[in-house]
């Protein structure tokens, strides 16, 4: 990629860390933001028709939990959290699902591995398992898989792209090529150098260049799919996360796949998920034409 090097002396390492490291710009992170939606979380789950810690693969975090509709033909929509790789649980999430399910949506909420226990390339590995799962067990978890799109939040946005990019005939025999109908990465991670490069953060997640380089959307993983995309970042997000947006739209979008590109007004990195979850948002409109094989519809 052409700005390989140039992110070396883009910014000071003080300056990586104000661009990527965003729970130090949310000092109410801890005390509000994860509170807030374990509690939601916990009310999905005491409310949704739902099966939970449904085992994917041996990892111990490599369960998944489905949330269900009520209508095994409707769209499946598969989310991946964030966390930098390295950080939280599909349990904080379900709250996810909450607006989705009453919208004549199944959902499923993946767990996976994590960095340090774990590397960046396996955590990719394990979602495509989850993915090769939820396919070939789809009649019984009650979803739909001729219908399903992923979405996922910074981290999750990463995972997937990774999926968008992934040969699935090549992956697991019986595994068509179009297994997802639509992407939606969330404040994605599409160039990962810059992120090696934070000192705070890479502490965690272990990743060398060869990695960074090896796991990058933006370097090795374009999308094999013409399956439409809908990239999203908020407003008040940093410049490098919109560049990261951004710069996977350019690259990827074009006649033949459809990749909008959608600014989440006036909110930050975990504020976006507030506004998804808002029935009455754009947002959560734009997610649902996508889920309806609408494409982007911007």
């Amino acid at each position: 990629m052409s700005d390989h090097l140039t992110y070396h002396t883009r910014f000071t390492p003080a300056e990586f860390d104000e661009q990527y490291n965003l729970r130090a710009g949310r000092p109410d992170y801890e005390e509000t933001v994860i509170p807030g939606w374990s509690a939601d979380s916990e009310a999905a789950r005491n409310m949704l028709d739902c099966s939970l810690d449904i085992h994917y693969g041996d990892g111990a975090n490599q369960k998944l939990d489905v949330f269900r509709c009520g209508n095994a033909s409707a769209p499946t929509l598969v989310y991946f959290h964030g966390g930098y790789w390295q950080r939280g649980d599909k349990s904080i999430y379900s709250f996810i699902a909450t607006p989705f399910v009453a919208a004549d949506v199944n959902v499923v909420i993946v767990g996976y591995d994590l960095c340090p226990s774990v590397t960046i390339t396996r955590i990719s590995q394990e979602a495509r398992e989850a993915m090769a799962f939820i396919w070939q067990n789809a009649s019984d978890l009650g979803i739909n898989r001729h219908r399903i799109t992923v979405m996922g939040h910074s981290a999750g946005g990463h995972i997937t792209q990774m999926m968008m990019a992934t040969d699935w005939p090549a992956f697991g025999a019986n595994l068509p090529s179009d297994l997802i109908k639509a992407g939606i990465p969330v404040s994605p991670l599409s160039y990962l150098e810059p992120v090696r490069l934070t000192e705070a953060l890479n502490a965690g997640i272990r990743m060398d260049p060869a990695e960074a380089e090896a796991e990058s959307p933006m370097v090795n993983h374009p999308p094999v799919t013409n399956a439409p995309q809908l990239v999203v970042v908020g407003g008040a997000e940093t410049d490098e996360f919109h560049r990261q947006a951004c710069m996977y739209v350019q690259a990827y979008g074009g006649a033949k796949r459809s990749v909008g590109l959608y600014t989440v007004p006036d909110v930050d990195h975990f504020d976006e998920l507030n506004v998804l979850v808002d029935p009455t948002s754009p947002f959560f409109s734009y997610a649902c034409h996508m889920l309806q094989g609408k494409g982007p519809n911007l």
